[in-house]
């Protein structure tokens, strides 16, 4: 009797079966991706042990030929192939014989190099289409309105071989989408601010004509930009934000040779010489505090900006992949360092705490704090991961990264944290001068360094600038944190009940902060409003101007642990007053200039804000002897520190997180004030009032405008520190008797001072 065929099999077609099957002339079920044949075939060969020298045959020879040792071993999978299906083309992995497998991948290449001709033919269409954009991303009309406009996404031509391999996965076009920001720069503040930055950028294409020739739309040029990295804006963008970067950036920007950054990006992205992604990403970070029109700070105080964020991003990614593989490890550690400022100006703490410490430990074993920037290998140390550097431009931006870096670290300690490199172990001379720098002259090596003899007082003509004069300042910081630092570390040491402030080097410290070095400064640099005789704020050096306030920022730091203002004739107390008088000084001359003030050095917030302390602390002992007049006054000062914070933080949060600490630190005088509205004392009503915070002396009672410099209850105080040689036990007249006067607080402060010892 026949058996009753199942519905289950059915008869297959022919060459349906795979192709071992059908060699082996065996009965085949068809089933993907192995036929149930082959799979028990595999399996019993995998039962036994191989036979030496076996080698599968799912290896190419190819492959086979490259290993070192005898292949020993069972394939990985059953080797089961099947005819190619109807309309879909199959490449197999691997091909039997040679010959065919190139001649598979000849095909494959012809079609890729038919896709991108096509592409390319396409590409002025596309050209059109972004043309009806430009306004979007260049409403100011600039020069530039004749030239193709590109975006800030990643191009739409294929990415060929590079350089630097992205250490993210590579996306389509298709499958991502970038974040956009466009080159205008709202007009939200005054003077050289972004209003001002947007007009220059009118005579941008006049002045970078050569750079822009190389970026009109030309057939071949599209051949050099074959390998430009999808996650950087496209050419014409990235120029513009590098400009931006080092006409606004003021950190940064210091440790990066202008002229030949800006020279190499009109090189082909495959070049050697082309810079590296990590550092563009940062500078494109870094210059969207200033390019970015849909950022914005958050109610928790963080701005927010998908275009800088996307790029600090990159470069942390960056970094982490050449902490793996030391490729490339200082011009990423350039990248680190412009990071690292980005992330102080946003107030991210906890991150830039992180850097802080990174960057100065990765340079140790680079030996940029040798002499020189270089060792060699001796029998006590190792040489340094960097080789000597081959010219002057080399060994310069090594000087530069490594003092950025040391700046960067004694700014984050400023709040008494342990400096990650100690001064003894710091070898590095000085930077050249930043003329030098650039124009590459030929300069001799700057003589001094941390070891020389009065280094931060004395400073050679040749050898001196604004930047120079930074690096000091911060250096000078530095020793009034390591001094409290190292005395809270070991508070035995001070004998019991001794004033620590008769001890020689608190009063060598003490004269070297609070009068030497302001009084060392050469005549040139004496104005804090810009270099020369009589500087008239039209040219503002960011640099200079906080030279001019970290003396008074490390005196109040030294002397506010101390601070007694229920005890006359206090030292500390006359310190830290004149300390915030000249930085209410320096802060009233800037704003009677067009300089806006969110263009200084993020380091300036804390300056304020120490200032600001030192006025709560008297606005407390005011309120505690019932003087309101005076308390009035003081209430004033301290909310024009106020709103210089919140104006520097409409665009670096750092200025709005130093605000919210202040206001904390203020909670005790809130309560004990008697003023109905004290943070709203002496606030213009109008922004940027340049006719006078305060009321004026006759609105006062009555009082002649001669009562009080200028007509005004808190004018501008003349400059401390006339006399250099008070005695430390002789006093201080100005502070006796401030109590129980009734002139204006101006008045008191204005009267004789102690001066220094």
């Amino acid at each position: 009797m026949p058996k009753a065929s199942s519905s289950s099999t059915s008869a297959l077609k022919r060459n349906q079966a795979c192709k071992q099957c059908r060699k082996r002339k065996l009965k085949c079920d068809a089933q993907r991706p192995h036929c149930g044949t082959c799979v028990r075939t595999w399996l019993s060969q995998c039962a036994v042990p191989p036979p030496v020298g076996f080698a599968c045959v799912a290896l190419s020879s190819l492959i086979i030929s490259q290993l070192n040792s005898p292949i020993n071993r069972h394939p990985t999978e059953p080797t089961c192939t099947y005819d190619p299906v109807e309309g879909l083309k199959l490449l197999p992995e691997v091909a039997e014989d040679a010959s065919e497998r190139i001649r598979l991948l000849e095909n494959q290449i012809s079609d890729l190099k038919y896709k991108l001709q096509e592409a390319q033919s396409q590409q002025p269409q596309r050209r059109v289409q972004q043309q009806a954009q430009h306004q979007i991303y260049f409403p100011h009309g600039d020069a530039s309105s004749s030239q193709p406009v590109a975006s800030l996404s990643p191009p739409e031509r294929p990415p060929s071989s590079s350089l630097y391999h992205s250490p993210s996965p590579p996306q389509t076009h298709s499958s991502i989408v970038l974040p956009q920001a466009s080159l205008s720069i709202s007009p939200d503040s005054r003077g050289q601010s972004r209003e001002n930055i947007a007009n220059d950028l009118t005579g941008y294409d006049a002045q970078q004509s050569s750079i822009q020739h190389t970026m009109e739309p030309d057939p071949f040029m599209d051949l050099l930009f074959l390998g430009w990295n999808p996650d950087l804006p496209e050419p014409v963008i990235l120029t513009r934000l590098v400009d931006i970067f080092f006409r606004c950036d003021p950190c940064g920007s210091r440790i990066l040779h202008r002229p030949s950054l800006m020279t190499s990006l009109t090189l082909p992205p495959t070049h050697a010489d082309f810079p590296h992604p990590a550092l563009l990403h940062a500078i494109c970070a870094s210059a969207s505090r200033w390019t970015s029109p849909d950022s914005h700070i958050g109610p928790d105080g963080k701005r927010r900006d998908r275009f800088a964020e996307f790029h600090a991003q990159k470069t942390r990614a960056y970094i982490d992949q050449t902490m793996k593989t030391g490729a490339q490890i200082f011009q990423v550690l350039q990248a680190c360092i412009i990071l690292s400022w980005y992330l102080y100006a946003e107030g991210r703490w906890v991150e830039v705490w992180f850097f802080a410490g990174f960057q100065t430990r990765v340079a140790v074993p680079l030996r940029l704090n040798h002499p020189g920037t270089h060792s060699k290998q001796t029998g006590t140390a190792p040489a340094g991961y960097l080789p000597a550097p081959s010219n002057v431009r080399e060994l310069e931006h090594r000087r530069r990264a490594w003092w950025m870096s040391l700046v960067f670290d004694r700014v984050v300690s400023s709040g008494g944290w342990l400096h990650g490199v100690d001064e003894r172990d710091i070898g590095t001379e000085l930077p050249l001068r930043s003329v030098d720098f650039e124009a590459e002259h030929p300069v001799d090596s700057n003589p001094q360094d941390l070891s020389t003899e009065s280094t931060l007082i004395v400073h050679p003509p040749q050898y001196t600038d604004p930047f120079l004069l930074l690096i000091k300042a911060c250096m000078l910081f530095s020793k009034v944190t390591d001094y409290n630092v190292r005395l809270n570390l070991r508070p035995s040491t001070a004998t019991k009940g001794e004033d620590v402030r008769l001890s020689p080097n608190f009063r060598a410290l003490d004269r070297l902060v609070a009068v030497e070095f302001s009084s060392s400064l050469p005549h040139a640099y004496k104005n804090c409003l810009g270099v020369g005789e009589t500087p008239d704020g039209t040219n503002i050096d960011t640099d200079l101007y906080l030279v001019h306030l970290i003396p008074h920022a490390a005196t109040i730091t030294l002397h506010i642990p101390f601070i007694n203002f229920s005890t006359e004739e206090d030292t500390s107390v006359s310190r830290c007053l004149n300390a915030a008088r000249e930085i209410l000084t320096a802060y009233y001359l800037i704003t009677s200039t067009s300089f806006s003030i969110t263009r200084l050095h993020p380091f300036v917030v804390t300056c304020w804000y120490l200032a600001a302390v030192v006025q709560v602390h008297l606005c407390k002992r005011l309120i505690e002897i019932g003087d309101r007049t005076s308390e009035a006054d003081v209430w004033g000062e301290i909310n024009l520190l106020r709103l210089a914070l919140l104006e520097y933080g409409s665009q670096s949060p750092i200025g709005l997180r130093q605000e919210k600490l202040l206001q904390g630190f203020m909670a005790e005088i809130l309560q004990l004030t008697s003023q109905a509205q004290p943070l709203k004392v002496g606030v213009p009503l109008y922004p940027f009032s340049h006719a006078g915070v305060f009321p004026s002396a006759q609105e006062e009672g009555g009082k002649s405008p001669d009562d009080s410099a200028g007509g005004h209850v808190a004018p501008l105080p003349s400059t401390a520190y006339e006399d250099e040689d008070v005695a430390m036990n002789s006093g201080s007249p100005g502070v006796s008797g401030m109590w129980n006067n009734n002139n204006t607080m101006a008045a008191r402060t204005a009267s004789p001072s102690y001066h220094g010892y």
